[in-house]
């Protein structure tokens, strides 16, 4: 593990808290989220700082390259909870001069008023739970706002803060080529400098699942459709000068998300919250962390001075890692680190097969999916996988 103690400064050092509480349960989500009827938020604003300052004494003088508060929805913080965190934050660690804060936000009045409260704070960024431009898909997806409200919060985020993105679903019910061309190209005008564009998937253990199984959800896209939704979607933002950075994320040039490259590029971050995951290396060796997801059961654990669990990963567990993240971006992985992970070449028949059906490109030190190698990621990393002879399938953390 010594020749690979400081690979994690490839991708940078990123600090995600997790905020596990919603006010209603989307039918499409799978995130770990919670309906309360009330938050101590004290107490939680305690634990959230008794870990920053735990984890700030395992990794003392690492530069802190980004912060995220995800959920569930952290515009459901108070204001002074985030700036309290934040002040912490930047106590415990040195910062970038660039340093980004992004937070999650949902469109509702109430909470896009609370905007120029969270930029006081110190957050710099805001991510907009938008999903649809049209309030009978909004309806559908189980979302509190409405079109105008969307189109509102957007409007008041750009007034607060110089980096606004947010994020809209395709695939949905019923949803035509020609309506999804129509909602891009509105969202563009909207002016975001950052479109993170999904294409609905139906998870397990979601409303949407349960219905799904029983052949009650209607109305979606066959594969057809899909893979044509997706290539409108890359032709309209590349014109938009908003490119593909990543499989489902569209940014102007210096724009892009970089707490999530941190992801993709497969750097170093630590998880704070209830169900958040980490990578971090302490000593020689990489860890991946994984706290509890129950809320309370969490909060319990961390006032009881417990800490998450810790599971060492091997070179080939980080190989494997690196492949299925960074793969995702449009740089793609740079073929010499992940030899050095490895410990052996990627497989050069399998290089070959992907060249010749034009699914990957390679240039000098970079191995990329084309066009139509992103149609088709999951095999793609498939059929590179099989290189990794040590590679347990069952270890692999997503």
């Amino acid at each position: 593990m010594d020749a690979l103690a400081e690979d994690w400064r490839n991708g940078g050092f990123g600090l995600y808290i997790h905020w596990p509480f919603c006010q209603a349960k989307c039918p499409y989500c799978d995130f770990n989220s919670h309906v309360v009827c009330q938050i101590d938020q004290a107490r939680w604003k305690a634990a959230y700082i008794q870990e920053i300052d735990r984890f700030a004494e395992e990794t003392p003088g690492r530069i802190l390259n980004t912060m995220f508060f995800g959920g569930g929805t952290p515009s459901l913080m108070d204001p002074d909870v985030v700036g309290a965190i934040i002040e912490k934050v930047r106590q415990s660690w040195p910062t970038s001069n660039d340093f980004e804060i992004t937070l999650e936000a949902n469109p509702s009045s109430v909470e896009a008023a609370r905007f120029a409260a969270y930029r006081d704070a110190g957050v710099n960024r805001v991510s907009v739970g938008v999903q649809a431009l049209n309030n009978n898909d909004l309806k559908r997806l189980g979302r509190l706002h409405s079109k105008d409200e969307a189109i509102k919060a957007i409007e008041i985020a750009k007034k607060s803060f110089e980096r606004v993105s947010f994020d809209l679903m395709y695939g949905r019910q019923d949803q035509s080529a020609a309506s999804w061309s129509s909602e891009l190209t509105w969202a563009i005008d909207l002016a975001a400098d950052h479109l993170s564009l999904y294409q609905l998937t139906i998870e397990d253990g979601t409303a949407f699942g349960d219905r799904y199984k029983i052949g009650r959800l209607r109305g979606l896209p066959d594969e057809d459709l899909s893979v044509h939704l997706f290539e409108i979607t890359q032709e309209i933002c590349d014109k938009a000068g908003l490119h593909a950075y990543e499989v489902s994320n569209h940014a102007k040039s210096d724009a892009e998300s970089r707490h999530n490259l941190i992801y993709w590029k497969y750097g170093d971050y630590i998880g704070i919250g209830p169900g958040a995951h980490g990578r971090l290396t302490l000593n020689g060796n990489r860890f991946a962390t994984e706290t509890f997801k129950s809320p309370f059961q969490w909060l319990s654990q961390v006032e009881g001075g417990q800490m998450e669990s810790r599971t060492v990963l091997s070179l080939a567990d980080q190989a494997a890692e690196y492949l299925m993240m960074s793969l995702r971006l449009t740089e793609g992985i740079s073929i010499n680190r992940y030899n050095k992970m490895t410990g052996q070449k990627l497989d050069s028949h399998q290089i070959d097969f992907l060249r010749s059906e034009n699914l990957i490109n390679i240039d000098q030190d970079r191995l990329c999916t084309t066009d139509r190698g992103r149609l088709v990621l999951n095999s793609v990393i498939e059929t590179l996988m099989p290189s990794l002879e040590l590679f347990d399938n069952s270890q692999l953390t997503t």
